[in-house]
């Protein structure tokens, strides 16, 4: 439906190649240090299944230390994308030097949470950019997430056309798909890279119809046909499924690599899910 056949995509006009399903940390690495194997099992299959773009933040609890040790020395090969979470100045610039010790003294993109504090921080970011410490600068956005000072799609749409950011990431699913009508073609037509996260709606869509009703979606289970209807959508270029599961990586990884879903099985995906 998308155009757009398997294999990495251009993350907006100045980023890299990516590819197409990256891992999300949220509430899945949040773990004790006990736990940390977890984490390493995660990143040692997404890696091994070519999964390289990597999702946190630094208000997920653990999640960027254990994504940082479970990296260890093979940081470089990850794309890392995290976030910070503040309507101060200063505890964002705090937040971002504390994620650039962890991540070895860059960050392939870091987002403005939730627009919180946005038009304060995006100056400063892109004055990051530009020194080298931040690839991309970008802004997430959820329209019912109620964060004290999150922005609304106003803000969401002024910051797209500021001309600092260079990434958005918002909900592109079956049950939340209001950015598909007005922010995701406004994406492509300023060249913005788009993250889609909460392909699985955080377990809301799951588990699904049965088997034998997905035959004519192409897919061969509900979580593949979730994720094939959202990278499927125009103008996203990947999408972020959180899991602490090495065999959930690998068949979202597999996902990843089918080709675009036609629009009549778009269609059938969107009617299943309701």
């Amino acid at each position: 439906m998308s155009g757009q056949e398997p294999g990495p995509r251009r993350l907006g006009r100045r980023g890299p190649l990516v590819p197409r399903v990256g891992l999300g940390t949220w509430r899945r690495f949040d773990l004790p240090e006990d736990q940390q194997h977890v984490a390493d099992e995660v990143v040692a299959s997404a890696l091994a299944c070519g999964v390289r773009l990597f999702d946190t933040a630094s208000v997920y609890g653990r999640a960027e230390e254990a994504l940082a040790t479970a990296l260890g020395d093979r940081q470089p090969e990850a794309f890392l994308a995290t976030k910070i979470w503040s309507e101060d100045v200063a505890e964002g610039r705090a937040q971002l030097d504390r994620q650039l010790h962890r991540f070895g003294g860059h960050v392939d993109l870091i987002q403005v949470h939730n627009l919180i504090g946005w038009r304060e921080h995006l100056p400063w970011l892109v004055e990051r950019r530009e020194a080298g410490d931040v690839g991309l600068v970008g802004v997430t956005y959820r329209r019912d997430h109620h964060m004290p000072g999150s922005g609304s799609r106003d803000d969401l749409v002024e910051a797209m056309r500021s001309g600092m950011v260079d990434v958005i990431q918002v909900p592109v699913n079956p049950l939340e798909h209001a950015v598909i009508a007005e922010v995701l073609p406004l994406a492509g037509e300023l060249g913005l890279g788009v993250l889609a996260m909460r392909p699985f709606a955080e377990g809301e869509l799951l588990p699904g119809p049965a088997p034998e009703d997905l035959t004519a979606t192409g897919c061969a289970t509900w979580a593949e046909a979730l994720l094939r209807w959202t990278l499927s959508t125009p103008h996203v270029t990947a999408a972020i499924p959180a899991t602490s599961s090495p065999r959930h990586v690998a068949a979202n990884a597999a996902a990843g690599a089918a080709p675009p879903l036609t629009r009549q099985q778009w269609d059938l995906i969107h009617r299943l899910a309701r």
